[in-house]
């Protein structure tokens, strides 16, 4: 019976080439997408879950109350973890952290640029990152140790064997030992690092870290087992504000493996993150797969009247209506495996490109066993979606009509095959409009006017001798030829770096909290930007006594509620006064997500720790060789490495950037499918109406009647499919650029586009079945019927 229905089902593939074809290539053009965007959200899903003790691992996190708004963030004082391990018994591990950023290690001549933090003496306990030589609560308990990544042992030691024991100089200024060795970690981890310093260290040298006033180091704590972690949360809510009463911070816990996708909060809300990316991938999988399976559905239901009176006959014999539905269900699984098999020769031919793409380190294993039984469920799942239609409406022919010619469709059956049509093209409108629009926000923002000038401009960090004696390297530079400014700045401009709310003047409401960027900076920096004065001036040697000034921006005069205040006078954490001398322009210094908020700029040369640097337009290849021999005869030991500000800039909408390529690629591959289910369609429809257009031609039908003629209906059906997504698809994305405090306008230009898109190719799709049937020899096809 099995052979018998396999012969039956070769026999229907081989009689039907072209319609077989078409649904292998649709289907596992629609597996393809599926199982690559598969192996991305599988991916994501495992960032940060290999920690043996994730289910009890978190991460205290701060709200921070102010006038207009809750801030949420990973900042804490760095007190915090000892602290809380101290007075708290459900508190197993606790570890403070720094942040990741780039160190010179040295032996002797040998210098290696690594990134490494300050961590507490629970680290290893904390996280699973394997230790291959030292025990995870011996490592860090030395104040002077160093531990390594089994990479940097090598470019250092030239092998593990010899590393633990010897001395590592930090920045040329302090030694360390080498107290043990991890493994290289894996792209599981969201943190990347190559060696990790004791936060006591860390200590010493940044006495500010021990005030219940500041923050800036992260804290995590693994909790004991069978503690109630909501409770406990509640706990320490306001333990900051118990220690430091003017406090506005209320303390809570977030899984640390919930950080990566889940990061995002407004207003002291958990809204989101890279989850959102998850899910609208995972969206656009099933839409993909759904659309490959209408193909199958429509083709199938299509040729009915072709194989009707097969099913005629087996059922005058006495065929179950169940064996029936069995063979066309047999054939839509055939068809989805064969798909399958198809489709993973496809993975594995676009997966390099695919991991270009998500700058990811995916591998296709076969004998993965969640893989396996993931493509068995989606096999399964394709098979008996794309054949239950088919199945159901072939098995349901009575054979006495079928036999005697009288099996006609309903307008039931014709108006399913078009919504399943019009379906299709909706998902495939509704992504072609997602994509322009993505791609044109991104273009926006790239392309926005910042309020400062962050082309041609280049910046890196102090060390060494550019920071000790950061004057006269200022001064050398400026006077390289190709370079136009030089100054230093104690802040990225990419994000918030360093704020507070210690910002007091007459007048304020003492029940108001308001949080100003504070900036660093020495002479020359704002001229350096590029940044507009809107009144005053700036910071200038000429005035002699500026480091008693500040310079704030619109922003912030706004908040203050503040009227001419030029030559007025504020006071920092109730120790500076400082006289007003100037107010910038508003200009970004964090992503187009987030409004333009209050900062201040004040001349510390000592806490502007990046040297910004101008280059002059066309002579930057001969200035930026002219800098790198400057730079290493002037701090010898280190090495010169820069970045472009406006590429660090792109790097926050890296994401977006990734979402619009791969929503491009899907998009066109929807399409793809799309116009495959449409071009068999209309091949079907041509050939069912060969004797109609015969008889037409004999009339005296033109051909371009027929060609508008057989367009028309397909027409229509695309028409009501993009009314059906413009809709759906401008609430869809009018929701997401909502994320960006600057946006572009929904206007009605994206969706003309898509509209237009969506035609052209259904009619280019059409095209050649339409005019084929038209040019037909009117003679040959009536003779032939």
């Amino acid at each position: 019976m099995i052979k018998h229905s396999l012969l039956l089902i070769y026999r229907n593939f081989v009689r039907n080439k072209t319609y077989f074809f078409i649904n292998l290539i649709g289907l596992a053009t629609g597996l393809t997408c599926t199982l690559l965007i598969y192996l991305w959200v599988r991916n994501e899903l495992s960032i940060n879950k290999f920690h043996v003790l994730d289910n009890r691992l978190y991460e205290v996190m701060e709200h921070q109350s102010y006038a207009d708004a809750i801030m949420s963030t990973t900042s804490t004082p760095g007190i915090l973890a000892e602290m809380l391990k101290q007075e708290f018994p459900e508190v197993e591990y606790a570890a403070t952290t720094t942040w990741i950023e780039p160190f010179t290690l040295s032996i002797e001549d040998h210098n290696v640029k690594a990134k490494g933090y300050y961590v507490g003496s629970d680290f290893f306990n904390i996280f699973s990152f394997p230790l291959l030589q030292g025990q995870a609560n011996q490592v860090l308990k030395d104040k002077l140790s160093i531990v390594i990544s089994r990479d940097l042992a090598i470019k250092l030691f030239g092998g593990m064997e010899k590393a633990v024991g010897k001395t590592v100089e930090l920045q040329h200024d302090k030694s360390f030992t080498v107290t043990g060795i991890f493994e290289n970690l894996s792209k599981s981890s969201s943190d990347q690092f190559d060696f990790v310093l004791t936060f006591e260290f860390f200590k010493d040298a940044n006495e500010w870290v021990l005030s219940w006033g500041n923050n800036g180091p992260s804290t995590f704590i693994v909790l004991q087992e069978g503690s109630d972690v909501t409770a406990f949360s509640e706990k320490i809510r306001d333990f900051v504000k118990n220690k430091n009463e003017q406090s506005n911070v209320i303390l809570f816990l977030q899984k640390y493996s919930e950080r990566y996708l889940h990061g995002r909060f407004e207003n002291g809300v958990q809204s989101g993150g890279r989850i959102e990316y998850v899910q609208l991938f995972s969206i656009i999988a099933i839409f993909i797969l759904v659309i490959a399976c209408i193909n199958f559905m429509n083709l199938s239901t299509a040729r009915a009247s072709r194989k009707a009176k097969e099913v005629g006959i087996k059922k005058s014999v006495g065929a179950a209506r169940s064996s029936i539905a069995m063979q066309y269900m047999s054939e839509s699984l055939l068809m989805s495996v064969s798909s399958a098999i198809l489709a993973l020769g496809f993975v594995w031919l676009f997966l390099p490109q695919f991991n270009l793409i998500t700058e990811k380190k995916i591998v296709l294993t076969l004998l993965d066993p969640q893989l396996i039984s993931w493509l068995l469920g989606i096999v399964l799942f394709t098979g008996l979606l794309a054949g239950s239609y088919p199945a159901t409406y072939m098995s349901g022919f009575k054979p006495a009509a079928v036999l005697k010619g009288e099996m006609h469709g309903t307008w039931g059956e014709l108006w399913a095959r078009k919504g399943l049509v019009i379906f299709q093209f909706a998902l495939s409108v509704i992504l072609i409009v997602s994509v322009l629009v993505v791609y044109k926000q991104i273009e926006y923002v790239q392309t926005q006017n910042l309020g400062y000038e962050k082309e041609k401009l280049i910046k890196f960090p102090t060390e060494g001798t550019t920071e000790t004696n950061k004057e006269t390297f200022l001064k050398e530079v400026r006077r390289i030829p190709g370079v136009v400014s030089a100054a230093s700045l104690g802040h990225s401009l990419i994000g918030r770096n360093s704020n507070t709310s210690g910002l007091s003047w007459k007048g304020k409401n003492p029940d108001d909290v308001i949080l100003f960027e504070n900036m660093a900076c020495d002479y020359g920096l704002i001229e350096t930007l590029g940044i507009e004065m809107v009144e005053g001036r700036t910071f200038s040697e000429e005035y002699g006594a500026d480091s008693t000034k500040i310079i704030l921006n619109e922003a912030a005069i706004r908040a203050m509620n503040m009227e001419d205040p030029i030559g007025k006078t504020v006071k920092l954490w109730d120790t500076y006064d400082l006289e007003i001398i100037g107010v910038v322009k508003d200009f970004h210094f964090q992503s187009l997500h987030d409004v333009v908020n209050p900062l201040f700029f004040r001349l510390s040369p000592k806490n502007a720790w990046s040297i910004m640097i101008r280059l002059e337009g066309g002579k930057e290849k001969e200035a930026l060789a002219a800098l790198g021999k400057f730079y290493s005869e002037f701090n010898p030991g280190f090495t010169f490495e820069y970045q472009f500000q406006d590429k660090e800039y792109a790097l926050q909408y890296a994401a977006e950037q990734r979402v619009a390529r791969l929503s491009f690629y899907f998009a066109l591959m929807a399409i793809l499918i799309s116009c495959l289910g449409l071009f068999g369609l209309a091949a079907f429809t041509a050939e069912r109406r060969t004797k109609e257009m015969g008889i037409r031609k004999v009339m005296g039908s033109s051909a371009t009647n027929i060609v508008l003629l057989l367009s028309g209906d397909f027409t229509k059906m695309v028409l009501l499919s993009i009314g059906l997504a413009l809709p759906i698809s401008y609430w869809l994305l009018s929701h997401w650029l909502e994320r960006f405090a600057f946006h572009i306008k929904l206007g009605v230009v994206y969706f003309i586009v898509a509209s237009a898109i969506a035609l052209v190719t259904a009619w280019l799709t059409v095209a050649s079945q339409a005019i084929k049937a038209a040019n037909i020899n009117p003679v040959k096809c009536l003779r032939d019927q």
